[in-house]
């Protein structure tokens, strides 16, 4: 019998590493092809690693809990199967690390390039070490930064982050004092609070936030320390596509295989209005802006957990409707069946929420960082309204919504945040709806 070493697979942009969350077969259980061995978790997803052989499973080279990076042997199958394996895996690229791995790099040399130290209370990845060596953070600099990952790990997003922040002067170095000058106070990254004062009462439930919460709430903190948040706010008459909807959603089921919903009409006119204002569609590095080529729309998503999870629709400029109602399908479905890809919820460069579909009329939405904008789309509602005519004004019924732009003011000031979103409202006010199908 072969033995088939399984590895860490690649598991999209930006990941070199893993956590493993649960093993879900044991010392002996038969395995068959495509069967999962083992669950592990990102900064981003939870995933699932399955087997490409059958066979049995005789080693489990990690434990519940162990990081592991992308490439590494995790477990041992003995197989019937004649196999053919490459070598290790190489780490996936990053554009944000190329000034700081080689493709081929190895945990060991990465180990030899530096002087910082793990502890028993903070743990440090060879990629987390080799950045802060490369960015000049100091031991003492590296253990102030609040960890986002496993048992408060410091992650490659967590270093990035700070690293970002203190280019743009948000954070200030901690300075060596000199003798008999004062020690210098240094701002910290934000922090969740530990404990408010809670005084529990007889009957009170305390619930710990899950892995997914606490990253949520570390993002929104992170997001709204770092921008500057404006917000501007326009109604739209979308008459045009409530009505056009109704007409043809029986007739496009039937030949699409798929139900049409409003968010995917509003993600295609969102995209034509990114195209008239590209400056929405940019991102900040310190003093730097980034202005992005691909048009990424990023969707909120609420899972049945009570969480939230923001899959990205990749060139989405370069879809018809057609192909963004099946991306909008396809990507909601296997975020609420926990099946998303690392690499689907990365990338995006302007987010989409539909807070209409909890009955919301409007929302100030936080900003997904390294974003500078979002949109949320408020409930359709029928409101009495003044229309123009050839014999004068008149009072009707109307499908109106309120669009919600939410953007950084340090880079998208008030003029150009709600030309946009006027734009937007204009584009829906003018729906053809005959032009897109």
């Amino acid at each position: 019998m072969a033995r088939y070493e399984l590895k860490l697979p690649k598991m999209g942009e930006g990941v070199i590493e893993a956590t493993i969350t649960a093993w879900t077969k044991n010392i002996g259980d038969p395995i068959e092809e495509d069967e999962t061995v083992l669950e592990v978790a990102t900064d981003k997803v939870d995933s699932e690693v399955p087997s490409e052989v059958p066979g049995v499973l005789v080693e489990r080279l990690f434990e519940v809990d162990d990081v592991v990076k992308i490439g590494e042997v995790i477990a041992i199958i003995e197989t019937d199967q004649e196999i053919e394996q490459e070598d290790a895996v190489d780490l996936i690229q990053n554009p944000e690390l190329n000034a700081i791995l080689e493709e081929k790099t190895t945990n060991a040399n990465l180990e030899e390039k530096n002087d910082i130290k793990s502890s028993e209370d903070r743990f440090y990845t060879p990629l987390v070490k080799n950045i802060a060596e490369t960015e000049h953070i100091s031991q003492s600099e590296l253990d102030q930064i609040k960890g986002t990952g496993k048992n408060g790990r410091v992650t490659k997003d967590d270093i990035l982050l700070y690293v970002a922040d203190k280019k743009a002067g948000t954070l200030q170095a901690p300075a060596q004092p000199k003798t008999g000058s004062a020690k210098t106070k240094i701002a910290e990254p934000a922090k969740m609070p530990q404990s408010s004062g809670v005084i529990l009462d007889n009957g009170d439930e305390v619930i710990e936030m899950d892995r997914m919460r606490k990253l949520i709430a570390e993002h929104m903190v992170n997001s709204k320390r770092i921008s500057p948040h404006v917000q501007s706010f326009v109604e739209a008459d979308v008459t045009k596509i409530v009505n056009w909807r109704n007409q043809i959603k029986d007739e496009f089921l039937k030949r699409e295989g798929e139900k049409i919903t409003f968010t995917p009409i509003f993600i295609y006119y969102i995209v034509k209005a990114i195209k008239d204002y590209p400056m929405v569609n940019v991102q900040l590095d310190g003093t730097k802006i980034i202005k992005k080529k691909n048009i990424n729309i990023g969707m909120a998503v609420a899972l049945p957990s009570g969480n939230l999870i923001v899959p990205v629709i990749k060139n989405a400029d370069q879809l018809s409707l057609t192909g963004l109602t099946k991306a909008v399908n396809d990507l909601a479905k296997r975020a609420r069946e926990n099946k998303l890809k690392p690499d689907e919820i990365t990338g995006g460069t302007y987010t989409v929420t539909n807070i209409g579909s909890f009955g919301n009329i409007a929302g100030s939405a936080i900003i997904n960082q390294p974003q500078v904008a979002i949109m949320a789309l408020g409930a359709i509602r029928k409101m009495p309204a003044v229309v123009e005519t050839t014999e004068g004004d008149m009072i009707a019924i109307r499908q109106k919504m309120i669009l919600s732009h939410s953007y950084d003011h340090r880079v998208v000031d008030g003029m150009l945040g709600g030309l946009f979103a006027q734009r937007v409202a204009e584009y829906l006010e003018d729906f053809k709806g005959q032009d897109l199908l």
